[in-house]
């Protein structure tokens, strides 16, 4: 670490404490060569995960655009807001477990279909039917029958 008075990078560590919750480590460091003492703070880099959506694009994870999804497949369905809040967070939760850096839609509409189907059938065929871009009444009723198991 570089002194901030007369910079040169020579220093010694005299105090370590970490925060409160654990994320932030403060160091207090004196400089070898003015001998004068100053605080750093060290954090874990998270990189920011991304999403590779159908064409190819990438957009930053958003997890507003995934609640927003679900509360319009449930719209006027007997879905609370705390279990859409639940969803939510579960899908972001695995998605950044599962994965480092990149995520396809498709992994992330599954899952929300997953979570969608056991919480609400209608609200489950009402996303099915968005994602998966139905075109005819076949794709409805192989999505109900999907629901159904």
């Amino acid at each position: 670490m570089r002194c901030p008075f007369c910079n040169v990078d020579k220093d010694r560590v005299v105090d370590s404490r970490s925060s409160a919750d654990g994320a932030v480590v403060r160091r207090r460091r004196e400089c070898l060569a003015c001998h004068k003492r100053f605080t750093t703070y060290e954090r874990i880099e998270e990189t920011p995960l991304r999403v590779i959506k159908k064409d190819g694009s990438r957009a930053p994870f958003d997890r507003e655009k995934i609640r927003y999804g679900i509360q319009r497949a449930c719209e006027k369905r007997p879905v609370s807001a705390a279990q859409i809040d639940d969803i939510v967070t579960a899908i972001e939760n695995e998605v950044s477990k599962k994965f480092e850096r990149e995520v396809p839609t498709r992994v992330i509409g599954e899952m929300i279909m997953d979570r969608l189907k056991s919480v609400d059938k209608v609200a489950y065929v009402r996303f099915a039917s968005v994602y998966r871009e139905f075109k005819d009444p076949q794709d409805f009723v192989a999505a109900v029958e999907g629901a159904g198991r």
